[in-house]
């Protein structure tokens, strides 16, 4: 099953090359367009660690999870 973060980790290279060579094919500089790239490619990393964080399952859903499974 494919979750946020797969999604995430499959974003961040095609928006690093795509927006990279975008900007470059519409006259950018590639000095200027890599850093814009990498600028947007970080922000998506911002994104899934500070505002969607993962999150560990804590010892009462698990406990939870296991006697849902059991009934």
């Amino acid at each position: 099953m494919v979750q946020y973060y797969d999604y995430v980790l499959g974003v961040i290279p095609l928006v690093l090359v795509g927006l990279t060579a975008l900007l470059t094919a519409v006259g950018l500089d590639l000095t200027t367009a890599i850093p814009v790239g990498a600028g947007v490619a970080a922000l998506i990393i911002g994104h899934a660690l500070f505002v969607n964080m993962p999150t560990h399952p804590t010892a009462e859903s698990a406990d939870t999870s296991q006697r849902a499974n059991a009934e």
